[in-house]
């Protein structure tokens, strides 16, 4: 399993509608992150920056990202919520979400026996 952290600005201007919509996710969007193996998904807000964490279980984790990129439902779910989100300048490709770096991680205690 594979732990991604990522944060993201949101458009201070759109925060209620980017509210809205997680409110309630599509079906199909949240369909197409469990297809691709994607758990335990979770995206916070403190003030303007938005943090995403979640959990890959798969076995190719660019081969998946590329089916949730290539998803229609998901696609046009996209077309509602990157206006809400200031594009990274360090993205080559224009992109919203920037990865962090795990610098530190608490596993589970053994089981004593």
């Amino acid at each position: 399993m594979q732990r991604i952290a990522q944060i993201a600005r949101l458009v201070p201007e759109l925060r209620e509608e980017y509210l809205a919509l997680h409110r309630e996710v599509w079906p199909g969007v949240e369909a197409a992150l469990r297809a691709a193996h994607i758990r335990n998904y979770s995206i916070f807000l403190h003030e303007d920056t938005l943090f995403a964490y979640y959990e890959y279980h798969g076995e190719d984790f660019a081969a998946d990202l590329e089916t949730i990129k290539a998803d229609p439902e998901t696609r046009r779910w996209w077309t509602f919520t990157d206006p809400c989100q200031v594009p990274r300048p360090e993205s080559p490709t224009g992109g919203r979400w920037s990865d962090l770096l795990e610098i530190w991680h608490l596993a589970d205690a053994p089981n004593p026996t």
